[in-house]
């Protein structure tokens, strides 16, 4: 249950994480949770299991006679389960898509609607495994020749021109990408299919399309896999790279600049998200365009996937009552455990659906 999330300006010349991912543990006070007693199912998304683990976990301990059970298996799972009725919520690495919308409302009941919850927010980095580099820089154009197999090289003229004065190696590249469908994978295509322009022509899916490179299940297997492959690079949570010691680049985001990966960058690229939901759905368009320079744009949101209206009486406060925690001060153990904050604007917006939920 390893996983995730961030990562200062522009002109930071190291690749070293400003941000801890330390799996360490946050205890909130129990004034600070509205408890309700009783019990929730629920499973899904992997992305955020260190952050369910540490939610439960502190609940349960703060709101005893509570019993919070979040299984894994990964977003496809976790909305399968929820639609089934077998769970209270579900987690996934994307909201609801069309195809899944209608089971998903009717799971909620006649009239009812599920809606997207945003809550956990993690960045993918671009690890690399460059035997004497310590920084890199990499545009989204760049990036994208590398995971399609048009650039093959790491002295390739275009990488030397993101890292005018490097030194970079007469050494192959491995590529590794997830061989399973994966939240990760979607975000990261999506990132390329809008910031690389016509150098990305595979689009955005949760399943990797593009040619050639190595496959590997889950992202301990890109991690691993560029760690022990001079030449290698991936995307991964960021805990991923930070655990592995594995250094990652700056990316090209919609301006042109080079941007590190730290907390404040990944917070002013989804503070400029759009909610593109409807009916009280929380689910987030990112603005890829969006004119920040010091935006970092490789990044992942994971829902909490609902009921608003038609939830069972019997456990409707205890869901509120957790997924209140969640939007409020849960929060505050996300960075210690790889990830990042909500934005105010957006936590706003969950905490009163959350309220609002009936």
């Amino acid at each position: 249950m390893s996983l995730a999330a961030c990562g200062t300006n522009n002109n930071s010349t190291g690749s070293a994480s400003p941000l801890s991912a330390s799996t360490a543990g946050s205890s909130t006070p129990a004034s600070s949770i509205a408890c309700a007693q009783g019990s929730l199912t629920a499973s899904g998304s992997t992305a955020q299991s260190n952050a369910m683990s540490q939610w439960t976990k502190t609940y349960q301990t703060d709101c005893s006679g509570s019993t919070i059970n979040y299984q894994g298996g990964g977003s496809g799972k976790g909305v399968t389960d929820f639609t089934s009725g077998t769970t209270d919520f579900a987690g996934s690495d994307f909201a609801l898509t069309a195809a899944q919308k209608p089971a998903a409302d009717a799971r909620c009941g006649t009239g009812n609607q599920a809606i997207d919850l945003p809550m956990v927010p993690g960045p993918i980095a671009v690890g690399y495994n460059l035997p004497g580099v310590t920084s890199l820089n990499l545009s989204a154009t760049t990036i994208a020749k590398i995971f399609s197999g048009a650039i093959t090289n790491w002295d390739d003229p275009a990488i030397k021109a993101d890292n005018p004065g490097a030194t970079l190696p007469s050494l192959g590249i491995q590529t590794f990408h997830r061989s399973d469908g994966s939240g990760t994978t979607f975000n990261f295509t999506n990132y390329l299919q809008n910031d690389a322009g016509s150098a990305w022509t595979f689009g955005h899916d949760k399943t990797w399309s593009a040619p050639g490179g190595q496959g590997s299940k889950g992202t301990a297997g890109i991690a691993q896999g560029v760690k022990t492959t001079p030449g290698g690079i991936g995307y991964m949570e960021l805990s991923f790279a930070t655990q592995n010691s594995i250094p990652y680049a700056k990316v090209g985001n919609a301006q042109g600049k080079f941007v590190e990966l730290t907390t404040a960058n990944v917070v002013n690229f989804l503070s400029k998200a759009k909610i593109t939901g409807t009916g009280g759905d929380l689910a987030l368009t990112f603005d890829y365009a969006n004119p920040d320079t010091s935006a970092y744009p490789a990044v992942l949101v994971t829902y909490e996937i609902v009921c608003a209206t038609g939830n069972k009486s019997a456990t409707l406060p205890v869901l509120k009552s957790f997924l209140g925690y969640l939007a409020h001060s849960g929060q505050d153990i996300l960075e210690k455990n790889g990830y990042v904050k909500l934005p105010e604007n957006i936590a706003t917006k969950v905490q009163a659906a959350v309220t609002a939920m009936a």
